[in-house]
């Protein structure tokens, strides 16, 4: 019985950012409980090497070229998606971009407009876009990827921009789930600590700024892309069916202090 609520067979999980990192992993976790994975990646190349990646692992997916800050662009993903397989069971909103560095006073129009266009408002199209199927259909599942930088304010990088961003996501968590509780869809979110990825690796970072952070963390280590995925898979999957609205902390105990 309680096995069972894990499986996802026969369902349709998109997942967008799916070419790599968290992302990916999500997808891997997903395709292992059974869900047939749409890729969503606005670079090609990245999208089909998460393709790739998944067919080596015996999985078949698809992938499609979204930007996910163009509303009319996500909305006929939306409707392509659910033409070719007739529904739509999971979302996981998990395009974003990370940028820090910069002091709040010296935030430019062009760098605060671009982080919450992609973090916030591409989140609320692709959750308003792929909601709508489920609404329809009277159930699904939604995980957005949000941060702790929506709890706390990081230090000792500026990123201003950033944290607001999150903080935003995870509000809107609650406000869909509110609205869509009783229609049958669940939203939820999930806030990763910092996560070892190819993001951060090619952000060479400093490492004072590494030892900062490692020192914040009650763990005293990085998360793995992986175990945000199981997070993902959880939300994703009846195992949850009691769970909407939350904001899952996956930060290596850094809130706790």
């Amino acid at each position: 019985m309680f096995f069972e609520k894990f499986r996802m067979d026969g369902q349709v999980a998109v997942v967008t950012g799916g070419g790599r990192g968290i992302g990916l992993s999500c997808a891997e976790a997903l395709a292992e409980a059974g869900a047939r994975i749409v890729i969503i990646d606005r670079d090609d190349e990245i999208a089909q090497s998460g393709r790739q990646a998944l067919a080596a692992r015996g999985v078949e997916a698809d992938a499609l070229v979204l930007d996910v800050t163009d509303s009319a662009a996500v909305d006929k993903a939306a409707e392509e998606v659910f033409g070719r397989y007739g529904r739509v069971d999971a979302l996981v909103a998990n395009a974003g971009i990370a940028r820090s560095g910069t002091a709040a006073e010296d935030t430019p129009d062009e760098l605060w407009l671009n982080v919450n266009d992609v973090n916030y408002n591409g989140v609320f199209w692709c959750n308003r876009a792929f909601g709508r199927p489920m609404l329809k259909a009277g159930r699904g599942a939604i995980v957005n990827i949000g941060s702790m930088s929506g709890y706390i304010v990081n230090r000792p990088q500026n990123q201003t921009y950033y944290n607001a961003s999150k903080a935003a996501v995870h509000h809107l968590t609650a406000s869909l789930a509110a609205e869509w509780a009783s229609r049958g869809v669940r939203v939820n979110a999930v806030a990763p600590t910092y996560i070892e990825s190819e993001m951060t690796k090619a952000a060479n970072i400093d490492p004072s700024v590494m030892d900062a952070w490692l020192r914040d963390t009650p763990m005293g280590r990085m998360g793995q892309p992986h175990e945000i995925a199981s997070v993902v898979h959880f939300l994703a999957c009846d195992a949850s069916s009691l769970i909407t609205g939350a904001t899952v902390k996956a930060d290596a105990g850094f809130t706790c202090w």
